[in-house]
């Protein structure tokens, strides 16, 4: 049984994207994604008291921004995702 929202598929379509879906109950094979929830949550989401679901939103959106274009990540050799993939393009 796979578990996703019409209005989503169509969204990821609509940008030319291909859903992936793991095998349930498997997360190891989702390693990468399980790995920045967690990270997520440590460094942003236990951190807060939201008040609202806007609060959340927003301070979550700013964590986002603050991951892939200020933090350096050691997988990738102290940059950034923004200035890897910058590279890479």
């Amino acid at each position: 049984m796979v578990f996703t929202s019409r209005d989503y598929t169509a969204l990821v379509r609509s940008y030319g994207l291909r859903q992936e879906f793991i095998t349930p109950h498997c997360p190891q094979q989702n390693g990468m994604v399980e790995r920045v929830i967690r990270t997520l949550k440590e460094q942003c989401v236990h951190r807060h008291r939201f008040e609202t679901l806007q609060h959340a939103s927003r301070v979550i959106a700013d964590w986002i921004q603050f991951y892939n274009h200020r933090r350096p990540h050691q997988a990738l050799k102290m940059k950034t995702p923004a200035e890897a993939f910058a590279l890479a393009a």
